[in-house]
């Protein structure tokens, strides 16, 4: 049951990747990222389960954290063209 799993999950990611390689603009791309990102997250829990090793599903969470954080990191620069510019010392943030 687990192999299925793992060929499904490797057949989502190669087809977010074809996604992320046609898409027209820059946030489908970085869509399609986000998802080989969290797919990867759930290959990595599998994989694990697999093993014996259920301890790894801490890195796979890790990992799901690193993914979103990136995520909105680049969408934010996309968007704004910067991650954060230093305010003026008499401005409220």
């Amino acid at each position: 049951m687990y192999e299925v799993a793992v060929a499904a999950l490797l057949l989502t990611i190669a087809l977010a990747l074809v996604r992320g390689f046609l898409g027209p603009t820059v946030f489908d791309r970085a869509l399609a990222v986000n998802a080989v990102g969290t797919i990867s997250m759930l290959l990595l829990a599998v994989i694990s389960f697999m093993g014996g090793r259920p301890e790894f599903l801490d890195l796979a969470i890790v990992y799901g954290f690193l993914n979103l954080i990136g995520t909105v990191a680049v969408l934010k620069y996309f968007r704004y063209g910067s991650l954060g510019e230093p305010g003026e010392e008499g401005e409220p943030r």
